[in-house]
């Protein structure tokens, strides 16, 4: 089975460019360095799903042909993964979708937005047709023809979730990588995960802890996500990497 991975964003929290921010990379004109918040589009055979749903979901989808997405994965609750969930409404076209979280980060969605998750004798017009679903790492859940395994990481201290997808990782937010979790990600040949920046930052990897990381993995190709604007512009920074690790960029489609 062959599966198409679309880097959606690959920007950190605040996005790149940063609000007033003069910096080489925030000025750049390369469309490479211009990162909105992080997500990715899952594709095989008549299978689409998403993992996140940030903020920048409207824009992001506006740029490709939409078409049903079963499912989205979230990786955790925080603003720049989950905000743009009320612009999934047009997705209602075509029926109620899937939101797997966590329990505790279905309880927070719950709070933050509740009017997007009411049973559908209660919604009024307009309001998505989402369904929340348990999720919890290390068991598989199936959609479509794609199965896909959440992995426990600790981003700083808050327990989430990455997930196997495949022969695809995808990791995003993370400072620790249990030992717990190795076998998850054994046979990984395309890995996604995040290098927020250069200097030690206590919730995200940096760009040398993501090398490390990737090098222990073992992945035929390794792309970076949630990068911010500290990060080199594109063609600088990715000529210091080694030969099979890359910066990702929006919009980047991946093949396996």
């Amino acid at each position: 089975m062959s599966m198409k991975v679309t880097l959606l964003g690959t920007g950190t929290s605040g996005g790149v460019p940063q609000i007033g921010c003069t910096c080489g990379t925030c000025m750049s004109t390369d469309p490479k360095d211009k990162r909105t918040r992080c997500s990715a589009l899952i594709e095989a055979d008549d299978t689409c799903i998403l993992i996140d749903c940030g903020p920048d979901f409207r824009q992001q989808m506006l740029m490709r042909p939409f078409r049903k997405i079963q499912a989205i994965f979230i990786t955790h609750e925080h603003y720049d993964h989950v905000g743009g969930i009320d612009d999934i409404r047009p997705n209602s076209l075509f029926g109620e979708l899937k939101i797997y979280a966590e329990d505790l980060v279905a309880k927070h969605l719950q709070e933050r937005i509740p009017y997007c998750f009411t049973p559908p004798e209660k919604r009024y017009p307009g309001v998505p047709s989402i369904s929340l679903e348990h999720m919890e790492p290390h068991v598989p859940i199936n959609v479509g023809s794609l199965t896909v395994v959440p992995i426990r990481v600790m981003h700083g201290k808050l327990p989430i979730v990455g997930f196997r997808v495949g022969k695809m990782t995808y990791i995003t937010d993370m400072k620790m990588f249990p030992e717990s979790e190795w076998d998850y990600v054994k046979g990984t040949e395309l890995l996604i995960v995040n290098a927020l920046h250069y200097k030690n930052h206590p919730t995200h990897q940096t760009v040398d802890e993501a090398v490390s990381f990737a090098k222990r993995v073992g992945a035929k190709e390794t792309y970076f996500i949630h990068m911010s604007h500290f990060v080199l512009p594109h063609n600088e920074a990715e000529s210091m990497l080694p030969e099979n690790i890359h910066l990702g960029y929006d919009g980047l489609e991946l093949e396996l």
